[in-house]
């Protein structure tokens, strides 16, 4: 697995949140309109990037996610599995 720091040397952001900050800000400058062709390709594929980067993070979270459920008296953990997707 790649460490943030990995991350931070490839030039990506080193968590999350810094991507997704970085991808609110590309959007927002794309919204504007006064962007070059060249400068509007440049963003898009940044963000793509950042949205596989945050999806790969993502990732990665729901696999170490746990559910506490209790049975009887105790509790136990369980696999977490999102809405849609089966066990």
């Amino acid at each position: 697995m790649k460490t943030d720091r990995e991350d931070e040397e490839r030039g990506e952001p080193s968590s999350f949140e810094d991507a997704l900050r970085r991808l609110e800000q590309i959007v927002q400058a794309m919204e504007a309109g006064d962007l070059k062709l060249e400068d509007m390709m440049a963003y898009f594929e940044e963000g793509m990037k950042l949205v596989e980067l945050c999806n790969r993070k993502l990732q990665e979270v729901e696999e170490k996610v746990k559910i506490l459920v209790k049975k009887g008296e105790e509790l136990a953990a369980e696999e977490f599995h999102p809405e849609g997707e089966s066990a």
